[in-house]
């Protein structure tokens, strides 16, 4: 028996169920379709401009702040959100207390909202004359129409992600393993470092890295609050939306690219740190 042949009755000898070519078949065409065949299209429409005319887009003064701002927003958001929606993941799965039903159901609400929504909702609150921002006003502290606000803006979107990643994890984590750790001597501390965290850690890392994707390319619940001044607080989807405005295709398709190739970049930086911490005894 060759090898192929080996192989190809292993195959058979696992699976439980037909059709594999045919399932194959439908995924690659269905992939091609919804997601290669765009991208592509990303791929090759700014070159029309040619080599220089696409760096001279990218690497111009209000492109790069635009991206800077997008990209740094989105890392601080994600990095905010991994850190109190573990808090609260952990609270809705360890503890009981009143209203945790209807915590737990508005946790899912950023889901739901369109994000214009959000974004008129965040600047009327933020604004100067808002709830927040009028408290906020006499100390010189402004959120709205700011890169803070910018970032208000991503952690709103970006917090379900986290919290929906990690709170599966942690009802799967039995207490006893903290009780036990508690018995053997160990601080609350060294049990939380040295016992829960390595267990949450990859959840945890694919939450910062759902809620970093989603802020990255946020646009509508942006845009009310930022303020949308160029080199401040402009980000990059709105740069594409004007360029389209200005029929500049290419021009607008060369920024998307950039954000294309940064994103695949540092997706898959965190994939592969997820797969390292996903590995037995290396949490």
């Amino acid at each position: 028996m060759t090898t192929a042949t080996a192989s190809s009755f292993r195959f058979r000898e696992r699976s439980a169920l037909g059709g594999f070519w045919p399932a194959y078949g439908f995924t690659v065409f269905y992939l091609s379709v919804i997601v290669l065949i765009p991208l592509t299209a990303l791929v090759l429409r700014p070159w029309e401009l040619g080599v220089a005319g696409v760096w001279n887009v990218v690497s111009s003064e209000r492109v790069v702040a635009a991206l800077r701002l997008s990209f740094g927003a989105a890392a601080l958001a994600a990095a905010i959100n991994a850190v109190f929606g573990g808090i609260l993941a952990w609270v809705l799965v360890r503890y009981d207390f009143p209203g945790k039903r209807l915590i737990d159901a508005l946790v899912d609400l950023p889901f739901a909202l369109p994000t214009a929504v959000a974004g008129i909702a965040l600047a009327a609150i933020y604004a100067p004359n808002g709830t927040v921002g009028a408290l906020l006003a006499p100390y010189d502290i402004r959120i709205a129409y700011t890169p803070l606000g910018v970032m208000v803006a991503l952690i709103f979107i970006g917090l379900p992600f986290v919290v929906r990643a990690v709170q599966p994890v942690l009802e799967d984590l039995s207490a006893d393993v903290e009780e036990a750790a508690a018995t053997l001597g160990a601080s609350r501390c060294r049990t939380i470092t040295q016992v829960v965290f390595p267990a949450v850690a990859p959840s945890l890392l694919t939450g910062f890295s759902l809620a970093f994707a989603r802020a990255v390319g946020e646009y509508g619940s942006v845009i009310f609050i930022a303020g949308n001044l160029p080199l401040v607080s402009e980000i990059a989807p709105l740069l594409i939306v004007i360029k389209l405005e200005e029929f500049d295709y290419a021009g607008a398709a060369a920024i998307g690219l950039a954000m294309l190739t940064l994103s695949f970049v540092l997706l898959f930086a965190l994939n592969v740190a997820h797969r390292l911490l996903s590995r037995p005894g290396m949490a």
